[in-house]
């Protein structure tokens, strides 16, 4: 019992690592972004399949996703196996989910045990 509590409270850590980390990656980029001369971004809707089932991991993600500068949680679909992502730049649709799983997800599919 006291490993899994340790492995949770470890991953509870590194989720809000993770988040403060992206919170200023993103908020830089979004700066950059909006005083450009040009603007070269690619905004996008993508499609995230979940891992997280409950409806508190499911929240959890989004709000997150939604805090981070960037990025916005439109829809999780009636299943609940696909989360709707607008990214303001998306370089593929991959890497951001990949972002999203290792920043956010993987963290919190291991709290939810």
């Amino acid at each position: 019992m006291k490993t899994s509590f340790a492995r949770r409270a470890m991953a509870c850590v590194r989720l809000c690592v993770f988040f403060l980390r992206g919170l200023v990656l993103s908020s830089c980029a979004v700066a950059r972004a909006a005083f450009a001369s040009r603007q070269a971004y690619c905004p996008a809707v993508i499609a995230v399949p979940l891992r997280v089932r409950t409806n508190m991991g499911i929240a959890t993600l989004a709000n997150l996703i939604s805090l981070t500068p960037g990025t916005t949680s439109l829809h999780v679909s009636d299943d609940r196996s696909t989360l709707y992502v607008h990214c303001l730049d998306a370089a593929s649709d991959e890497e951001v989910i990949d972002d999203i799983r290792t920043a956010f997800e993987d963290a919190i599919v291991e709290i939810e045990g």
